[in-house]
């Protein structure tokens, strides 16, 4: 880097606090390259399809494992902001992306329409959601219960709200998708629920590792996606105008669930610290959960399909970021009914070990 004097003191330059650069993005995208270079073909191709499978697996174990369901339960006691998330995510989303179906063929091709609207079919993050809710001094706990009844819910109504709206894209609703739906997502989350008493504390104390693994699990379906899609040839469909375009309808479209989380929230008579946490957990989407669910879902075109959802989790992070920032600096809202602190809030709940996959 190259220093800068301030006074007498030399100092690196240091990319703003606002601008958060995400390390696991850096790596998904090198995870593509690899795939770009060296794609996975005959034997090894079936190789990284059943590690990849397992990985999908574990994934879902280690989520029903951290998910506290007391916890989950206590944080019941705000359901009416929870249902607002919930209606956010797989409700107003799904709109959305429905209607950005007039955008085909002229903005964008069928298959990155797929991609778009399946992205507005995912759950909503939990650990990004927290951090920018406590940054701009909302309602913590609630965000935590938010976020976690949305991932749980994800489960099932991702793949069969995917399954109805994307039809034969997602494998539509045959038996043999669903078994698949079920053994690889949610056997292994019902597993990872019901052993969580006896190994809960074992993730707590290999959380960095497990963290590792998390992250390595999902770097191992996107090189599985994107070797099957260079396999297939069909990265030819995806030019430098059609991604700038893709951008482009992705920013309208956190633009427009940014606003409508904020000031729907106000409407329904939410408070200051009610309505951040309803903004950061209803306008943001999971790399996480979603990454896996494509994998499932999509099969041999997962990597189309997961292309918007990549783009749009680094830009949520940046322009969540600078929200945050701002929400921050707003003067204390003391005496306003409706404005919990962190300590006093309905459903106040401790953290649950999340997935640390910057999602």
């Amino acid at each position: 880097m190259t220093p800068r004097t301030t006074g007498r003191t030399l100092r690196p330059l240091r990319l703003p606090s606002w601008l958060p650069v995400d390390g696991y993005v850096l790596a998904l995208l090198g995870t593509v390259a690899l795939a770009a270079l060296l794609p996975a073909s005959g034997a090894a191709a079936s190789v990284t399809e059943g590690a990849s499978t397992g990985a999908v697996a574990l994934l879902f174990f280690l989520y029903g494992a951290r998910l506290s369901t007391r916890e989950a339960l206590d944080g019941l006691k705000h359901w009416r902001l929870h249902l607002t998330v919930l209606g956010a995510t797989f409700l107003l989303f799904p709109l959305l992306g429905l209607a950005a179906r007039g955008l085909v063929p002229g903005v964008l091709t069928p298959q990155l329409y797929s991609g778009l609207l399946f992205l507005c079919l995912v759950p909503s993050t939990i650990q990004s959601s927290i951090a920018f809710t406590s940054i701009a001094r909302g309602n913590v706990p609630a965000a935590i219960c938010a976020g976690s009844f949305s991932s749980l819910a994800g489960i099932l109504l991702t793949p069969l709200l995917a399954a109805l709206l994307l039809g034969n894209s997602a494998g539509g609703l045959s038996a043999d998708a669903l078994l698949k739906i079920v053994l690889q997502l949610l056997v292994p989350f019902l597993a990872g629920q019901i052993l969580r008493r006896w190994v809960g504390a074992f993730l707590v104390r290999h959380k960095k590792v497990l963290g590792y693994v998390d992250r390595g699990s999902i770097l191992l379906v996107v090189y599985t996606a994107f070797s099957q899609g260079m396999v297939a040839g069909i990265w030819h469909l995806v030019t430098p105008a059609r991604l700038g375009a893709l951008l482009a309808v992705e920013a309208v479209l956190l633009a427009v669930m940014l606003a409508l989380t904020w000031y729907g929230a106000g409407r329904l008579g939410f408070g200051r610290a009610d309505r951040i946490a309803i903004q950061f957990a209803g306008s943001k989407k999971s790399l996480a959960a979603g990454l896996p669910m494509a994998s499932v879902l999509f099969g041999p075109q997962a990597s189309l399909a997961v292309l918007p959802l990549m783009l749009f989790h680094q830009m949520q992070l940046m322009v969540c970021a600078v929200i945050a920032k701002r929400r921050s600096r707003d003067p204390e809202p003391a005496g306003i009914p409706g404005t919990p602190t962190a300590a006093a809030a309905p459903g106040a709940v401790h953290a649950p070990e999340v997935p640390s996959t910057g999602t």
